[in-house]
């Protein structure tokens, strides 16, 4: 169950990032998985120089940073265009990406391991589990908690929840999304960033690794229910633990049974699980 939950914790990461960006944007971004592994190969890069803690702060404000500049550059143009642009700029951005840490880094799997000071494991009872799992645990919910508070209890999330339900009436209030798009495109990558840089010890270092785990953070979304902060947490922890379960009853089916429970939600509810009415989209 808590390997299960961890799993959640590095989907939710990522999929909180895609249904903003998505809500707000109407943006499909290809491109988040690939954040996602350049967080990770920045915190190998750094952390010989900085330490592993300084690679985990500078890491996603790098990545961060990038977002900012592929935002303005890029992104921006296609807000009010033809959704299949964007689909098909984000997957070549994406592609780009893992060409680069290929040719940079090598395709081999960069080894990195958890830092001294983080291994060890945690006894309760006859209960046994890694200190530093528990650690990603614990960066995720004070992730979630504080992107709630900020969507929530600031003027920045009441703006961004009204772009998200009718933006033609916050532009008519004279509000310009644009500043806001980028500061939520920003939150976005450096949160998938901070995902793939806590998930570098566990699971190793790909290029591949954000292509591989982005197909997972779509069906979240899909779970959670399209413009729902709440769905798409529940949804997270939901395929973690239906996959981790999986996993220990019957490996092969590990990946089938998160499918299954995508194709099982859809047939009862369409719009996901908390999925919310967003007008621009009907």
């Amino acid at each position: 169950m808590l390997n299960g939950l961890l799993i959640g914790a590095n989907y939710l990461l990522i999929a909180l990032g895609l249904s903003l960006i998505f809500s707000l944007g109407g943006v499909v971004n290809l491109a988040h998985g690939a954040f996602y592994a350049i967080g990770a190969y920045l915190t190998v890069a750094l952390a010989p120089s900085i330490g592993f803690g300084g690679a985990v702060i500078l890491s996603p404000v790098l990545v961060a940073l990038l977002g900012l500049v592929i935002e303005r550059l890029l992104l921006s143009r296609f807000y009010r265009g033809d959704p299949i642009l964007s689909l098909l700029l984000t997957f070549g951005l994406a592609m780009v990406a893992e060409q680069s840490l290929r040719m940079i880094f090598g395709a081999a799997p960069v080894p990195f391991s958890i830092p001294l000071f983080l291994r060890g494991q945690v006894f309760l009872g006859e209960f046994i589990y890694s200190r530093y799992r528990l650690l990603i645990l614990l960066v995720a919910a004070v992730c979630v908690g504080g992107l709630w508070l900020l969507l929530k209890r600031t003027a920045f999330g009441r703006v961004v929840r009204a772009g998200v339900q009718n933006p033609d009436m916050v532009a008519a209030l004279g509000i310009s999304l644009k500043p806001y798009m980028t500061a939520v495109v920003m939150i976005a990558v450096g949160l998938a960033a901070l995902a793939g840089t806590m998930m570098a010890p566990v699971t190793g270092v790909t290029p591949t690794m954000g292509a591989e785990i982005l197909t997972f953070a779509f069906v979240v979304v899909v779970i959670g229910g399209l413009g729902s902060f709440w769905g798409v947490v529940c949804a997270a922890m939901i395929v973690g633990v239906v996959r981790g379960l999986a996993a220990y009853a019957f490996p092969p089916a590990t990946e089938a049974a998160v499918y299954l429970l995508m194709v099982l939600v859809l047939l009862l509810r369409p719009r996901g699980l908390f999925g919310e009415r967003i007008q621009r989209f009907e």
